[in-house]
């Protein structure tokens, strides 16, 4: 497969080659689903917790006598069934976290990107450098370059000038070659490489 290969101007700069194999037929789609799943989940704090009967402040003394009021019979300020009593089967701090194997991993991001290859929604430039971390001159490169919509940019290494120019654009995302997991490569609309961080990409996933 081949991709058109752009200048921060939009010009045509020739074509590139994909490297890495591409995933064919319905191989790898289930490995997709189990590093998203897993990616999701490790996001989760597990930090909700609950207090027990044992655990609520409260006296052990019996609210009022057991017979002779009229009223239903009670043994505990800190019941369940009160106000400010204890909670039955609530949540305690827990870890939601799973694990993949890095080959599923591998395969996963193999089948990411090769859908999006498909779909033509990966623009590919020659690099892409900004003189200062202006907002306005970034969002020129992407109007220029045909990048619309949501957007994730991949960089071979961090980029200051990038990083402070993009910050304020919420549909745009920046990570680097060696950062890029699968989900991120699902999400947007367009996925913007330079030429640099996909020769990096290509390498990871020849592995």
């Amino acid at each position: 497969m081949k991709l058109s290969l752009k200048d921060i101007t939009g010009r045509d700069q020739g074509e590139w080659t994909v490297q890495f194999p591409l995933v064919e037929g319905g191989k790898g789609t289930q490995a997709v689903h189990d590093v998203v799943v897993a990616y999701q989940a490790n996001q989760r704090m597990g930090t909700a917790c609950t207090k027990t009967v044992g655990e609520v402040a409260g006296t052990n003394k019996k609210p009022w006598r057991q017979k002779g009021t009229g009223r239903a019979r009670a043994g505990s300020f800190r019941s369940p069934l009160w106000a400010g009593g204890g909670v039955v089967f609530g949540p305690k701090p827990r870890d939601f976290g799973k694990t993949t194997t890095r080959k599923t991993r591998q395969l996963a991001l193999r089948k990411a990107m090769t859908e999006r290859l498909k779909a033509g929604d990966v623009i590919l430039v020659d690099a892409l450098k900004l003189d200062s971390p202006k907002t306005r001159a970034f969002l020129d490169v992407l109007r220029n370059i045909g990048c619309t919509g949501s957007a994730l940019v991949v960089t071979a290494d961090p980029d200051r000038n990038l990083q402070l120019a993009s910050r304020n654009v919420g549909a745009v995302e920046l990570t680097t070659s060696d950062a890029l997991n699968t989900y991120q490569v699902l999400r947007p609309d367009k996925l913007l490489f330079t030429r640099a961080a996909f020769e990096k990409l290509e390498a990871r996933l020849k592995d």
